[in-house]
């Protein structure tokens, strides 16, 4: 059975493991070539930032989540089970706090279950 690795990296995220769902999400990225991929790369960079974030590093925490959200506004209000809306909302107020010098609240990607 193939993995799901946008599930996978989905929990890893909402978990706050921002490095390992990085990497889970490059698996998925990697191979990739169609517009998905710049979706799949929106999410490495929320995560990556968070990241950052996380080690005391703002410059790029925001310059990650900068990169994220441009990217992410082409797959509002939502893409494949995730709603981007919301997380483009997070992800602003988690830039606001970051550039203001306060920790970001933590962020979750809300998804609802995929069809088949």
């Amino acid at each position: 059975m193939k993995r799901d690795l946008l599930a996978e990296g989905i929990r890893l995220f909402n978990d706050g493991h921002y490095f390992e769902c990085h990497e889970v999400l490059e698996e998925e990225w990697t191979p990739e070539r169609g517009p998905r991929r710049l979706f799949l790369q929106s999410l490495i960079h929320m995560a990556v930032g968070l990241y950052h974030a996380g080690r005391g590093n703002p410059v790029g925490a925001s310059r990650q989540l900068r990169k994220g959200l441009r990217k992410l506004s082409h797959y509002l209000p939502s893409c494949e089970g995730v709603d981007t809306a919301r997380l483009h909302r997070d992800a602003v107020a988690a830039l606001e706090r970051i550039e203001s010098g306060d920790a970001p609240a933590p962020m979750r990607i809300c998804a609802y279950e995929r069809r088949s």
